[in-house]
């Protein structure tokens, strides 16, 4: 029971962090690149910081994600969704009202990228489970999308990501894109140690018939294991 309520107190931290963000972009300073070299730069490291030392000691020390780094990987995660607010309009903020300033066929295409990423990421996060998702796993998930890719919700997340960054496209935007592809891959490396030392060898037959994000698998044949 206490793990969940450090889960929901994360939650709300990082909604609170993410209201704060939106209130202060709408005095952000200028000009807006030396500010925003030096928000992803920071990033960039506190994810670093995050994921490989205070993620990875949990890990280590513990074998599941404590309180703390359980909440530090919300912050990133929410921080790194709120990056676009620091370059984008003011008015952005509320973006689900701001009008896109790309064609209709480009927003119909972007917009079926969002929806698509969601339902991957909903689809993979509820088969997965919370307690696996923070790193309380059990056995070994390979069932389902996870039998297609060993990171369904990354790959989902994906789509979502460019999605956004072609309905307000810059290149701030691409920037963002890439930022979010370092976070994501530097999490996913502290994940596989985790799990390669829980499961051994079944994790290495299921990362030999399973790509890490997209890709041709080996074997057609599912690994062994629940």
């Amino acid at each position: 029971m206490r793990r969940y309520s450090a889960y929901l107190l994360s939650g709300v931290m990082i909604l609170i962090v993410w209201a704060l963000v939106v209130l202060l972009v709408r005095w952000r300073p200028r000009p807006v690149l030396p500010v925003y070299l030096i928000s992803g730069l920071g990033l960039l490291v506190l994810g670093f910081v995050v994921f490989r030392v205070f993620v990875r000691r949990d890990y280590l020390h513990t074998g599941r994600m404590g309180a703390l780094s359980a909440f530090l990987q919300l912050m990133i995660w929410g921080l790194c969704f709120s990056f676009p607010y620091l370059y984008n309009p003011p008015n952005w903020a509320w973006f689900w009202s701001h009008e896109s300033p790309v064609s209709p066929l480009v927003q119909f295409i972007a917009l079926i990228s969002i929806g698509m990423g969601g339902v991957i990421v909903t689809v993979a996060m509820t088969g997965l489970g919370i307690d696996s998702t923070f790193g309380h796993a059990e056995r070994l998930k390979q069932t389902g999308l996870y039998r297609v890719t060993r990171n369904p919700q990354i790959v989902g997340c994906i789509p979502v990501i460019l999605g956004l960054a072609l309905l307000w496209p810059s290149w701030y935007a691409l920037g963002w894109v890439v930022l979010f592809g370092a976070l994501i891959h530097m999490m996913v490396l502290t994940e596989e140690e985790h799990l390669r030392r829980l499961f051994g060898a079944e994790y290495d037959r299921y990362c030999a018939h399973v790509p890490r994000y997209l890709g041709w698998l080996r074997d057609v044949t599912p690994p062994e294991g629940p």
